[in-house]
């Protein structure tokens, strides 16, 4: 049984560009992160890859990625 289009996945980029309306964006301190993965799990655009990047062009700075970091590894830092 294929189950694939009963799960959710993010859309790289979904949003489009964020441009100038971010108002905060996310930042990973390498030293508190254990690469866990749950940040990039959880990224509704799909914008933080395996190597911990974020693509900043199509993040909307949501927070998502911080909420979710058991590690409090994530701050959100103003524009």
């Amino acid at each position: 049984m294929d189950l694939s289009p009963l799960i959710a996945k993010p859309t790289y980029g979904s949003a489009g560009e964020t441009g100038r309306w971010r108002n905060y964006r996310p930042v990973i301190n390498t030293e508190l992160c254990i690469k866990c993965g749950e940040c990039m799990m959880y990224c509704p655009e799909g914008v933080i890859s395996k190597n911990l990047i974020i693509n900043y062009t199509y993040c909307k700075g949501c927070g998502v990625c911080r909420e979710v970091c058991i590690q409090k590894a994530i701050v959100m830092m103003p524009e």
